[in-house]
């Protein structure tokens, strides 16, 4: 079907056109013309840089009028249709023939290439080639204001000059003057098969309806007008007979019906449609007035301001039940909203249902940065989440803003029509975009918005995310993308040495402004958010009564260790100037049981411990926790805040409570226990449970049954049950926490500069390849050795690693490192070759 149609909107991809009777359709960027398409083939198969290859707003502005042809009609999966538009020439001028061609006819054309003396023009016309002189497109160029040159791809109104050689060659003019004088006539020998939407034709008033007007065209044609497209002055003013001239907005390529309008602005072809200003949009109108009502089709109102405005069916009421014919009897007055502006009819279109009169957001431009939203998942995609705020509005909540912690399955947390509650983190109306985040600190966040760096005004706190962690300190986002840098003196009250291993890229952080500079959009903010310095004397143990302090099970915080206690460690949490106290229990320095002790070897009262998260806040006790397990499933909503959310089936993370000769009791955040009885601990046969499990190790446990009378449940620890069916990245997962976590017990190994052993124990590393000296041979085979390498500390190959050496005590031998056992500051070592090869 070939429509008239007006550019509403220009996007990076696409064109949105305005088309007849309030619908809309989209241009691809690959429907523009063969010329065009072929630049962007060029530019994306990356063979060399496309200087002629302009953007779509440099080509098109809202306004515009072209014509076009519907390439597919496809529904979403809301259930609207969605109309695919080309304004290729080959396509809209496809029942055009060379033989065809006469001097006067109106038809679309693309520019092809840049000449000297003009340009090349592509009209869609096999064995054609056609021709626009400079000097007939001067002055349309100087008028359009979009450069020196017409662009390859641009739309052109064209008028056919001259014709030679049996069409094979035409010239044509763009001349705004000439083009607006140009009439379709018998003459141009005009058919059904090759009529174009656009032009504009003397006709006579055959039938005058209630629906529209009858007219007759072109001496054998014939056309409707329907009741938008009267000319507004004249309303239904026409009798039989009368002649008028119109404008064709459409050609149907079966039926061959082909729709007019008289409305006076399409009469003048190269005109333009009058536009409503941008306050109009949204607005609420007390009173409007019903003018006609078509019951199949909808209702025309007048406006408070004299204008008419369309209102569809369905938005005459909530439901197709509800409504009543009755109340749209001509005269009856009705509040209403309008929603849009069809320029192709040059009315607003207009709703009269409640929720959407009441609704606070109705475009883009009604949202604003900083706005907490409502709205539902439509997508999870690799970039984000993609969510619905309304009808007309969506917004992407990127991977990084899932949650206060990186999501590596959100699909575990959110699934498609769940309801979630978002913060604006920026709007472009003018692109109709939108970025959302769900990080639940910033969404609660009662702290001011900072949307601009005119209001960073010195000693302002305010959150933000970290986006950059580097030895020079830290890159914090705000609203809008203003941001701005904590240098590494400003990270803490005690030195941190690399800031990329204790802030990460998503972290929600507290800052204050310390300096901002609008213009050059520099600011620079601190993490200490006092300016008044505690005195050395007092700094250490002043704690206030952690009942005024209220923690939430789940909250993350960094904290200061004040004291090392033979079940963990006593610490002070920074957020509240060291005032609060905590306890971090050993068993909760990390998931595995043997990292639990090194850490806690490791780390020396002093030492800053960031992103430990708070397990229990009973009374004025605060427990707090490092297992990243424990942390990801708090952080993802995999876990139950009391008895009734248990269900059978579930998969839970939590840690041991206590081991006991008939099971092992578990417990999970929120306080909630479970028993494992021993017959479901493990896949292998259970003699001792305390042979299998330990207080404090973390576990994943499956929901058996629930008694919720005796408020009992009864879990599977078999790891053949416990998994949630993609055990290979569970595993790589859990063995990348255990490196990293050694890699941190090294750095921290590696600090102790006033010993030598500590230092020769971060070095040493499974692999490393060991210059060895014979200290002793041992009753069963096994020796001791000296190393360079690892001065203080014991050497020791078994018997099996020796390799069937002959060894003596002072002899030497190569050795490659197994394992360092650090809380003993034993190195295991092997002196077989088939391992020393490998290295």
């Amino acid at each position: 079907m070939l429509l008239l149609g007006c550019v509403k909107e220009v996007n990076d991809f696409e064109l949105v056109i305005s088309l007849p009777n309030g619908l809309c359709g989209f241009v691809p960027v690959t429907q523009i013309s063969d010329a065009y398409s072929k630049l962007l083939s060029d530019q994306v198969a990356g063979r060399e840089l496309q200087e002629d290859l302009n953007s779509l707003s440099d080509m098109y502005s809202p306004g515009t009028l072209v014509r076009c042809i519907v390439t597919s009609v496809e529904k979403s999966a809301d259930g609207r249709r969605s109309i695919r538009l080309s304004v290729n020439p080959k396509k809209v001028n496809k029942g055009l023939t060379a033989a065809a061609l006469t001097a006067g006819m109106l038809l679309s054309g693309m520019v092809s290439s840049v000449e000297d003396h003009g340009y090349i023009v592509d009209i869609g016309v096999r064995g054609t080639n056609a021709f626009l002189p400079r000097q007939k497109a001067q002055n349309y160029i100087k008028l359009a204001k979009k450069g020196p040159d017409l662009k390859i791809g641009q739309n052109l109104n064209c008028l056919i000059v001259e014709v030679k050689n049996e069409g094979r060659i035409v010239r044509l003019s763009i001349d705004r003057s000439e083009v607006a004088a140009s009439l379709a006539t018998q003459r141009q020998n005009w058919t059904l098969s090759n009529l174009l939407p656009g032009l504009v034709v003397k006709a006579q008033v055959q039938k005058v309806a209630p629906f529209g007007i009858t007219l007759s065209f072109l001496s054998s044609f014939t056309g409707i007008v329907d009741f938008m497209h009267v000319d507004p002055k004249k309303s239904m003013n026409y009798s039989p007979n009368q002649v008028v001239k119109a404008c064709i907005l459409s050609v149907h390529p079966t039926s061959k019906l082909v729709r007019l309008t008289l409305r006076q602005t399409f009469l003048q072809p190269g005109g333009s449609p009058n536009q409503v200003s941008s306050e109009r949009m949204g607005a609420v109108v007390e009173e409007s007035t019903v003018k006609a009502f078509f019951k199949q089709f909808g209702a025309i109102f007048e406006l408070d301001d004299g204008s008419l405005a369309y209102a569809r069916l369905k938005h005459l009421s909530k439901t197709r039940k509800s409504f009543k014919p009755a109340a749209f009897k001509t005269g009856c007055k009705h509040k209403c909203r309008i929603i849009d502006y069809s320029l192709m009819d040059e009315m607003c279109i207009l709703s009269l249902k409640y929720q959407i009169i009441e609704a606070k957001f109705l475009q883009y431009q009604d949202v604003h940065t900083g706005d907490v939203v409502k709205g539902k998942v439509l997508a999870l995609k690799p970039i984000g989440m993609q969510v619905k705020i309304t009808d007309g509005i969506k917004g992407l909540v990127p991977s990084m803003h899932l949650a206060d912690a990186t999501l590596k399955q959100p699909e575990k947390k959110y699934s498609l029509g769940d309801e979630v509650h978002c913060r604006v983190l920026e709007c472009r109306p003018e692109e109709k975009k939108l970025f959302l985040t769900l990080k639940k600190t910033l969404v609660q966040s009662k702290l001011p918005v900072l949307s601009n760096y005119e209001e960073a005004k010195p000693g302002l706190i305010t959150h933000g995310f970290v986006v950059c962690a580097r030895e020079f300190g830290c890159i914090v986002k705000f609203y809008n993308d203003v941001k701005g840098l904590v240098p590494k003196s400003e990270l803490s009250a005690e030195p941190i040495s690399s800031p990329e291993e204790v802030f990460h890229e998503g972290q929600v952080v507290k800052v204050m402004v310390l300096k901002c500079e609008p213009q050059q959009e520099r600011l620079l903010l601190s993490f200490k958010l006092t300016s008044k310095p505690v005195p050395k004397d007092k700094r250490e143990h002043t704690p206030m009564k952690n009942q005024q302090v209220k923690y939430e099970i789940g909250k993350i915080v960094d904290v200061k260790i004040l004291k090392k206690k033979e079940n963990g460690l006593e610490v002070s949490i920074l957020e509240d100037e060291g005032r609060a106290m905590a306890s971090l229990p050993t068993v909760y320095l990390s998931d595995f049981v043997a990292n639990c002790k090194l850490l806690w070897h490791c780390l020396q009262e002093g030492d800053v411990l960031p992103r430990v998260m708070c397990i229990n806040n009973k009374g004025e006790h605060i427990t707090l926790s490092r297992k990243s397990a424990i942390i990801s499933a708090l952080q993802e909503e995999q876990v139950v805040r009391s008895f009734s959310e248990i269900q059978p089936g579930m998969l839970l993370t939590g840690y041991v409570r206590n081991v006991m000769p008939f099971g092992v009791f578990v417990e999970f955040p929120f306080g909630v226990t479970g028993l494992a009885p021993k017959t479901s601990m493990s896949d292998k046969f259970v003699t001792d449970t305390k042979d299998h499990f330990v207080v404090g190790q973390t576990v994943i446990a499956k929901v058996m049954s629930t008694d919720e009378e005796k408020q009992r449940v009864l879990l599977n620890l078999k790891v053949s049950e416990c998994s949630s069916g993609n055990s290979a990245v569970e595993s790589f997962a859990l063995l990348s926490q255990y490196f990293k976590e050694v890699k941190e017990i090294r750095n921290l190994l590696r600090r102790r500069e006033e010993s030598s052993v500590a230092r020769s124990l971060s070095d040493l590393v499974p692999g490393k390849e060991l210059q060895l000296v014979v200290q002793d041979v041992k009753e069963d085979g096994s020796a001791l050795f000296s190393s360079s390498d690892a001065s203080g500390l014991t050497v020791t190959a078994t018997r099996y690693h020796l390799g069937g050496e002959g060894i003596v005590p002072g002899g030497k031998a190569k050795g490659l490192v197994l394992h360092v056992d650090i809380l003993s500051s034993v190195v295991h070592v092997s002196l077989r070759e088939e391992l020393l090869k490998q290295k």
